[in-house]
């Protein structure tokens, strides 16, 4: 079942800020649901060139490290905004030295409290970012391209049983959130 949920090179993935994150986790106890994880700590190293090429060409380049779950992955997004690619890895160490020795540099390493979920063919992420906020993001992955539009309205519906709708969309990464909130107010 979690081989079906993470593959794919395109992945629709609409973010919500959640106003309750107690609220939310009600509504999806009362539907049926499966339980990935939950409150795992998710380490996130991003990695550009000196001169951010990869932010440059809407790009992202990260190496995740999940606990207690034990999961690592090597995760590319972009340039497409629903362009998203990961793989399982077995050693983080060896993967950031690999990119370190291809010029590339940490720009961003970031921590966040993530539970996953899935509800049918979806999986639902609730991620909670220390000075950022709580979010669920409310995702599909898929090879086929012509999909694309039709899961979008299908995630728009399901957020909307969670009493979630336009205004309460995040259009932005983590990453630049973290940065805008976390980094730049240092």
């Amino acid at each position: 079942m979690v081989l079906d949920h993470f593959s794919g090179k395109f992945e629709v993935e609409l973010k919500y800020r959640l106003k309750s994150i107690s609220q939310f986790l009600a509504i999806l106890k009362s539907m049926p649901h499966e339980i990935m994880l939950q409150d795992n700590i998710e380490s996130d190293c991003y990695f550009d060139t000196p001169k951010q090429q990869l932010l440059a060409e809407n790009k992202s380049l990260c190496i995740r490290e999940m606990a207690p779950s034990g999961i690592k992955l090597w995760i590319v997004k972009g340039p497409e905004a629903d362009r998203c690619e990961a793989v399982n890895i077995t050693d983080v160490n060896k993967a950031q030295s690999m990119l370190t020795t291809m010029g590339y540099q940490i720009v961003l390493a970031m921590k966040k409290t993530r539970s996953i979920y899935f509800v049918g063919k979806f999986h639902i992420t609730v991620d909670h970012l220390d000075g950022v906020g709580d979010f669920a993001e409310f995702a599909i992955m898929t090879d086929d391209e012509s999909l694309l539009d039709g899961y979008r309205a299908e995630l728009v519906i399901l957020a909307n049983k969670f009493g979630l709708s336009e205004i309460d969309l995040e259009h932005r990464s983590y990453r630049q959130m973290y940065f805008e909130i976390c980094v730049k107010n240092k």
